[in-house]
């Protein structure tokens, strides 16, 4: 496998500057209280595209030749990956086709054809978006853009633990650690190589959802575990199957431990992040934070969580608004 390395993610971050958001660090007295420690929220629920996916996206696309862009993109993806692809076609001027789940909440939807993005639905529990997505490419000699198997698309990632690292430093913040949500794994590989070089001693731990907890599952057998269920998670964006082959590679030496929370954790998760920190989250985005709230993170210690996208339709909002309060 050609793993990416730290190398990779520094110059992606250096690539992206002044494209990509450069997400605030933020804090909630009301939030410190819930978890019993100092909690930092890395709100890339404000990136472009509501989501971290658009990093990946475009470090890819501009470490693209001309000839292998030339007749477009086709991409796989439960939403925010394919609005990041969407996004960044759009913005350097060239066409792509998103697979997507037939049950993909609709404003992600929404939000890849909004930038252009052509949308091919598949049945998740049926048909295999890797194969579709494959297919496609190959009738329309098309490049391919994996979600999370990628070199280029988990260093773009990677910048995400570089601006932690950036803002920690600043700010003599001493993390304990760093919680990410995970679904292939890629932000996670990403943030795992950027920070044993820039923070070794800050811990990293993955958070996925209730009968989606591959990572969790596979850090503790040491080989890339499998989900038996492939629905029944509020958290369409981590309901991945199983590790990534590349992704499990870099973070099963670098990542501590997983996570585990309730859909009803996370609703409640999503409630206080508007509340107090007026963060609008969808469900994958939210549970990491879910963890830290209800005490599932070890330590005692700053700690910061990456709340990785916002983009929830409105009626899930509803629902986690009118959550009871923790």
């Amino acid at each position: 496998m050609d793993l990416p390395t730290f190398r990779d993610v520094r110059a992606a971050a250096l690539r992206l500057t002044g494209d990509v958001v450069e997400t605030p660090m933020l804090r909630s007295e009301r939030i410190d209280q819930m978890a019993g420690r100092e909690v930092w929220v890395k709100a890339e629920c404000l990136q472009n595209t509501g989501s971290f996916k658009y990093r990946g996206a475009i470090n890819r696309i501009l470490t693209l030749s001309a000839d292998q862009l030339a007749n477009g993109l086709v991409a796989y993806s439960s939403g925010n990956h394919a609005q990041g692809v969407a996004l960044a076609s759009l913005r350097q001027g060239i066409c792509c086709l998103i697979v997507m789940p037939q049950d993909t909440p609709k404003v992600k939807v929404d939000g890849v054809k909004a930038y252009g993005g052509e949308v091919f639905f598949y049945d998740r529990l049926h048909e295999q978006r890797e194969i579709i997505a494959q297919k496609i490419a190959r009738q329309r000699e098309a490049f391919l853009i994996a979600p999370y198997e990628d070199r280029q698309v988990i260093a773009g990632q990677g910048s995400v633990g570089m601006e932690i690292a950036k803002y920690s430093k600043k700010h003599n913040l001493d993390l304990q650690s760093v919680i990410t949500n995970a679904g292939g794994g890629g932000l996670t590989a990403g943030i795992a190589l950027a920070l044993q070089e820039e923070l070794p001693d800050c811990d990293i731990f993955t958070c996925e959802p209730e009968n989606f907890d591959d990572h969790r599952r596979s850090f503790s057998s040491g080989i890339r575990e499998k989900n038996h269920m492939l629905e029944g998670s509020i958290c369409d964006a981590l309901m991945a199957q199983t590790p990534g082959e590349m992704t499990f590679a870099i973070n099963k030496d670098r990542v501590a431990g997983g996570l585990m929370v309730s859909d009803g954790e996370v609703l409640a998760a999503m409630r206080a992040a508007f509340f107090h920190l007026k963060l609008v989250l969808e469900p994958g985005g939210a549970a990491s934070l879910a963890a830290v709230i209800n005490g599932k993170a070890p330590g005692n210690g700053p700690v910061c969580v990456v709340a990785t996208g916002g983009n929830v339709d409105s009626d899930m909002f509803q629902q986690a608004i009118e959550a009871k309060a923790q």
